[in-house]
């Protein structure tokens, strides 16, 4: 099975907090591959709230996303893509 691994940093305002985080859990859910988020000092499981809420991640905070199996490519790119979208939460830049 392909394991994927992607690095990218936190870039919204307030970090991984509560609605970021579910949002996380979701979409981590919604694949069959194994996935894994770590900061430098924790490893979790990406498809739990608890564990996600853990990584207490700032913004700036690295993180490493980690997906095995079959859909792996596919998982990676659709986490990547939201946290690089700030979870929703990014400010607009004003006219």
């Amino acid at each position: 099975m392909p394991i994927v691994k992607k690095e990218i940093e936190v870039p919204n305002k307030y970090g991984l907090h509560a609605r970021p985080a579910m949002q996380l859990v979701e979409l981590a859910n919604s694949y069959q591959s194994k996935i894994e988020v770590s900061n430098d000092t924790l490893t979790i499981d990406a498809k739990s709230i608890m564990s996600v809420m853990r990584l207490a991640a700032a913004k700036g905070t690295k993180l490493t996303i980690v997906c095995d199996g079959e859909d792996a490519e596919e998982a990676a790119t659709a986490m990547i893509g939201l946290i690089t979208a700030g979870f929703g939460e990014m400010e607009s830049p004003q006219a």
